[in-house]
């Protein structure tokens, strides 16, 4: 039988990303300040293995070989985060010259090398010193977060034609101060709707001043979106879903797009609700480009009088004759459908790039480090095909970029998974593509899957 070909648009952009904090390493060098993160990776029992960002894939040093590789790959568009300490190392106040130079020279490379860069302002590396005046729980995090922004597209937008202001707010605010499993390692739900409410708000003032100094480009937000379903019929559990799906989507989501927060949510959290100030909505409610969209895996999601603020039991889930990835998660391909379908439906169908979206397997290399990832390679084509389904759909989807482009540090995880197209040896910081890498090189020159 024949394999026949799923086309994509033929403006369709195909791209990878990663994030500084993950692959820069030089974590101390050419005047960079502390992070968050390179604080809490040194707070005993924190990260597994006590591992750290402090060299990660030493991409600061790797730079031009790592472009030349992304080149030889066949890739279009690389998204790639700033380190905001690596620019401003207090946060704010005094530019570091070498570091904006940093992204100043990756930029160029880029463009030499005929890739469209694609940046993102915020991936949860705050810096450390403005930590101490309490974070994103304090208001002037919204105006220290403009006067960053400001100074990186005086530097780059003349050059970077898209943006993103911050990259999962979701996870920078609960996973960092909600549950204490992400940095800066707080366990207070006030304190994380309130920085929720905060970053939406810097999200917005970054917005207005990219507008006010009319650049060409274009500017959004990402969200990671994943799916839940509830774990069985009962009331119990389709209640705990929504409050789980009204936290994770629609309190960012319903201000962004329609200027106002889930009131139904708003009341079950009672107290923890975030201070509100009149003109916040509107700040937050800017008109974007376009949404950003992580999706990785689904769940199933039941009533559970013991779990948390919002009484529900995560269980993860994966659809009919799929196992799980390296981190246990699930696998549900027609899930990050259902998301983009959501997104169409809801919130008046925006243009959409997909910006994160792979796995971590339990990659075996040969003795030359090579890897035939071919699970990766399955995930990555199921959800392709759910995603040329959502353009049949009528979802205005533009792009998609493979998380990620090297294995790298995984947050909490350390070192223990790997998500990459491109291998890394951590010890000689060598580089292999694995089969992954070569297939998706193949579906960037088709523009399609063989199916």
């Amino acid at each position: 039988m024949s394999n026949s070909t799923l086309h994509f648009p033929k403006d369709f952009l195909w791209g990878t990303s990663a994030s500084a904090y993950q692959i820069e390493g030089a974590y101390n060098e050419d005047g960079k300040g502390e992070s968050i993160w390179d604080r809490f990776t040194r707070w005993d029992a924190h990260v597994l293995n006590g591992d750290n960002g402090n060299i990660a894939c030493d991409h600061y040093h790797r730079m031009p070989q790592d472009v030349a590789l992304f080149k030889e790959l066949g890739i279009p568009s690389y998204s790639f985060t700033i380190a905001w300490t690596r620019v401003l190392p207090e946060g704010r106040g005094q530019v570091n010259a070498k570091g904006l130079d940093f992204y100043d020279r990756l930029v160029d490379a880029l463009l030499d090398a005929g890739i469209r860069p694609k940046s993102t302002l915020y991936h949860w590396d705050f810096p450390q010193l403005l930590q101490d005046f309490g974070g994103w729980v304090n208001r002037d995090s919204v105006q220290w977060f403009g006067d960053y922004a400001q100074t990186i597209f005086d530097k780059l937008a003349d050059r970077v034609d898209m943006w993103a202001t911050h990259n999962e707010p979701w996870v920078a605010s609960f996973l960092g101060y909600a549950s204490g499993l992400h940095a800066p390692g707080i366990c207070d739900y006030s304190k994380a709707y309130q920085t929720a409410h905060h970053m939406l708000m810097a999200h917005g003032k970054a917005v207005q001043i990219y507008r006010e100094g009319g650049y060409s480009g274009k500017i959004g937000l990402i969200l990671n979106l994943n799916g839940f379903i509830p774990a069985t019929d009962s009331e119990e559990d389709k209640a705990a879903t929504q409050r789980v799906h009204d936290e994770t989507h629609a309190l960012f989501l319903d201000p962004v797009f329609n200027g106002k927060y889930p009131q139904a949510h708003m009341e079950y959290i009672g107290e923890h609700q975030a201070q509100i100030q009149e003109g916040d909505l509107q700040l937050i409610q800017q008109e974007i480009d376009f949404l950003g969209l992580n999706y990785y895996n689904t769940d199933l999601v039941a009533f559970d009088v013991h779990s948390g603020l919002h009484k529900a039991k995560i269980i993860p889930y994966s659809a009919p004759g799929w196992g799980k990835t390296d981190m246990h998660w699930g696998i549900h391909p027609a899930g990050i459908l259902g998301e983009v379908l959501h997104i169409k439906e809801n919130y008046g169908n925006p243009d959409i790039y997909i910006t994160e979206n792979g796995c971590a397997m339990p990659d075996e290399p040969d003795e030359n480090d090579f890897v035939l990832d071919w699970d990766r390679i399955r995930y990555i084509k199921a959800h392709l095909q759910s995603l040329h389904e959502s353009i049949e759909k009528g979802v205005n989807l533009k792009g998609y970029f493979v998380w990620s482009i090297f294995d790298n540090f995984e947050w909490e995880r350390g070192y223990s998974n790997r998500f990459g197209l491109v291998r890394v040896n951590y010890e000689t910081q060598e580089r292999t593509p694995k089969q992954s890498a070569y297939w998706y090189r193949d579906v960037i020159a088709k523009n399609g899957i063989e199916i």
